[in-house]
């Protein structure tokens, strides 16, 4: 009897079936129904992870790889399993041995890590293979911490099939009319976020769904370079007419007058105090390293700039880290060491010798640790990392070590998420920055207002808003409205603990460059070197804001102190007159502005319950706090204790 015998029901339909090679099986239904589709099974693709020997303590067994695991045997070993590629290998280039992460019997060196592809299934078959003595992780992507844009907390994400939709016309200019191109406008609120990007004509087309614009919660302005940021709550927009905002140059902010001609201090240096520290005190004989999206030396500020490594692309052309398509190192370069030609805006080590890592866009934790292998190799003292991953790794820690110990000093940015500080910020082997801002340094109605947090104190200090804090912050800096370079010559107002770190990085250049007891033998480079470097700055630091220890750390470090410089009484603008909440000379005549200019200080505004009324008495009454009155000097050299 045949195994199917014909009758009026179709057949059961067919699906594709995987041939060896992947492709679907060609078979056709005997009934003449549908050609099943051709094409390739989904299955988990390969991803890359970090293998590298881990350390264990002896007795535990050489398990089954047969011998004490060194890299060249994990590495052999690899290579000749199944359903593993392996893609490259990092390994120690200067020739420092860091103690602890190897058996020094090996022979073969335990240092470096394996990078290879395989599926997540294979990752955990190597890593029980391993009984311990391997570290399997997966290659996790970084990110450069810029603050994100707050959106509304109810957005849908529902595209409406049908319903009305209409248009809305922005048009951006400057303060003379002239029309701005590409410059980013987004929407909030109704039924969905809209942005678009103005065109030649400085006018940006944003589709709404629904038919009334008053369901608009914000409206935000970002230009590419060399103007302010707008953003407007509840904006008044007209769907029957374009809607005008017009952006004011940053070049025109009183504190700023004439930038680039006339050379300029951010107000985050000055906050420092940079501006007492003798002009001899340039960073020079410092080695700087940022680890970012490469810096443009076509800018007046970096062209002083000749030594770098492009990570991501070391295969094809390691000379490519000049080139920064994103702005962000070009940011973070220009805050650290900006020449000052009587041009543009100064850095606090323009002598420093920069090496710029291009690790971005698309940057791994394997890259970041080989762009730590070349700060190893070239002696660098002082590493920016204004980047962070979604989770701690052993092996990036490893590596943070490994630099540590030969002298090189990493500082992080805490990041941006408000919430837990990231990693490697939170890695007890760095340095971590969180970010402030200041009344008064930022027009009030661009986007930096947005992020003032509820912990002003009497000088205008805040914490930022998107600022990370935990017990692992050690300090805090400038943060919100920092003004630096951007490709290809121009410049722009960012906000972020990226903007923040490079401000730490640049007094750690000096202090190493000019603090006596740095250049002398006692201080060689070694781990307690680094120790001793953090040490300085945390004690050097004053406690800014309202706000805990968890959110600023020790404070926000001080030049003048951090290089044992005389520090004159009269001249700490902390221990004179008080100003703000209700003392002579009020918030105004700590950060005077003219021209006609609004300041976040002279504008009513309200954040989070603290309201800024002019010049006038500050409401603090928020959060159980009272307004603090001239007292006693902010301490310095204190210890970082609860309760500030």
């Amino acid at each position: 009897m045949a195994k199917h015998a014909k009758s009026g029901a179709a057949d059961p339909p067919q699906t594709p079936m995987a041939s060896q090679d992947g492709a679907a099986d060609a078979r056709t239904d005997s009934t003449g129904g549908p050609t099943p589709i051709q094409g390739r099974l989904v299955t988990e693709r390969k991803k890359k992870y970090l293998v590298a020997p881990r350390a264990v303590l002896s007795g535990f067994g050489i398990s089954s790889w047969g011998a004490p695991l060194g890299l060249s045997t994990v590495q052999q070993t690899l290579t000749t399993m199944t359903d593993i590629e392996v893609i490259d290998t990092i390994t120690p280039r200067a020739g420092l041995a860091t103690a602890g992460f190897g058996p020094s019997s090996m022979g073969d060196g335990a240092e470096g890590v394996v990078v290879a592809r395989m599926t997540d299934q294979k990752a955990g078959e190597l890593l029980q293979r391993g009984q311990g003595q391997l570290i399997v992780e997966r290659d996790q992507h970084l990110e450069l911490l810029d603050p994100m844009l707050r959106r509304p907390d109810l957005v849908s994400s529902l595209t409406p099939y049908q319903g009305p939709q209409c248009e809305l016309l922005l048009a951006v200019v400057g303060t003379d009319g002239a029309p701005l191109p590409e410059v980013e406008v987004s929407l909030f609120g109704g039924v969905l976020p809209s942005t678009a990007i103005t065109g030649a004509d400085g006018v940006a087309r944003l589709r709404l769904y629904g038919d009334d614009a008053h369901t608009i919660s914000g409206l935000y302005v970002k230009p590419r370079a060399d103007y302010w940021s707008f953003y407007q709550r509840d904006p008044d927009l007209s769907l029957q007419e374009a809607n005008v905002v017009m952006l004011r140059p940053i070049a025109e902010w009183p504190a700023l007058r004439g930038l680039p001609q006339q050379n300029a201090m951010g107000w985050g240096a000055r906050a420092m105090r940079l501006d007492g520290v003798p002009q001899h005190y340039r960073g020079r004989g410092t080695k700087v390293a940022v680890i970012d999206s490469g810096a443009a030396t076509t800018h007046g500020n970096l062209n002083a700039i000749h030594d770098g490594f492009d990570v991501i692309n070391k295969r094809t052309d390691r000379s490519t880290w000049n080139v920064d398509t994103l702005g962000h190192g070009s940011h973070c370069t220009g805050v650290i060491a900006a020449t000052d030609p009587a041009w543009g805006i100064r850095g606090f080590a323009p002598e420093a010798e920069i090496h710029v890592c291009k690790l971005f866009p698309g940057g791994q934790v394997s890259q970041l640790i080989d762009a730590l292998e070349y700060c190893i190799e070239q002696g660098i003292d002082v590493v920016n990392m204004s980047l962070g991953g979604s989770a701690p790794s052993e092996a990036l820690d490893r590596q943070i070590v490994r630099a540590k110990q030969a002298g090189v000093a990493c500082i992080a940015a805490a990041g941006n998420s408000a919430a837990a500080v990231q990693y490697p910020a939170s890695s007890p082997h760095v340095l971590a920055v969180a970010a402030i801002g200041k009344i008064g340094e930022f027009p009030a109605d661009s986007y930096h207002a947005e992020t003032i947090g509820a912990d002003i104190d009497m000088y205008g200090y805040f914490t930022a808003r998107f600022s990370c804090f935990g017990p692992q912050v050690d300090v805090c800096a400038p943060g919100v409205a920092v003004v630096s370079s951007v490709p290809p010559n121009n410049f722009a107002a960012w906000d972020g603990t990226s903007m923040a770190a490079p401000h730490v990085t640049g007094l750690a250049a000096l202090v190493l460059a000019h603090r006596p007891e740095f250049g002398s033998m006692v201080q060689a480079r070694s781990a307690e070197r680094v120790e001793r470097l953090f040490q300085v700055l945390r004690m050097s630091a004053r406690p800014v804001t309202l706000n805990d220890p968890n959110h600023i750390g020790y404070g926000l470090p001080d030049a003048l102190v951090a290089l044992g410089l005389p520090t004159a009484q009269q001249a700490m603008p902390w221990q004179g007159t008080a100003v703000g909440y209700g003392a002579s000379g009020g918030m105004h005549a700590m950060s005077p502005h003219d021209g006609g200019w609004p300041s976040a200080a002279g504008t009513a505004m309200q954040h989070q319950g603290v309201q800024y009324q002019g010049t006038q008495h500050q409401n603090l009454q928020h959060q159980g706090m009272q307004p603090q009155g001239p007292g006693l000097p902010y301490p310095f050299g204190t210890m970082r204790v609860s309760g500030w």
